[in-house]
């Protein structure tokens, strides 16, 4: 087996409202960072995954990602796998 070290990056979809990237973008522009417009807020989640190849491994994670570690009623997310070197 290989191990993988998987990313991934979730986002609301477009045109789903991010509450708390437009708080967060209204906080900024009160503090005068006018120049910041349409903050979206994600989540990032990093895990090792142990697969056969990097087409197995993936699968798992997209599967993990659309079971459990997102929402793809709302969200999208996007996998990066590394293999992991063994030293």
């Amino acid at each position: 087996m290989i191990n993988y070290l998987a990313n991934i990056k979730i986002m609301l979809k477009k045109g789903i409202l991010d509450v708390q990237g437009k708080t967060v973008e209204n906080a900024l522009n009160s503090m005068e960072f006018d120049n910041i417009h349409n903050v979206r807020i994600g989540k990032y989640v990093e895990l090792i995954v142990s697969a056969k190849n990097k087409e197995e491994a993936r699968h798992i994670v997209d599967q993990a990602s659309s079971k459990l570690i997102a929402n793809p009623i709302i969200e999208d997310y996007e996998i990066t796998l590394n293999e992991l070197k063994v030293e």
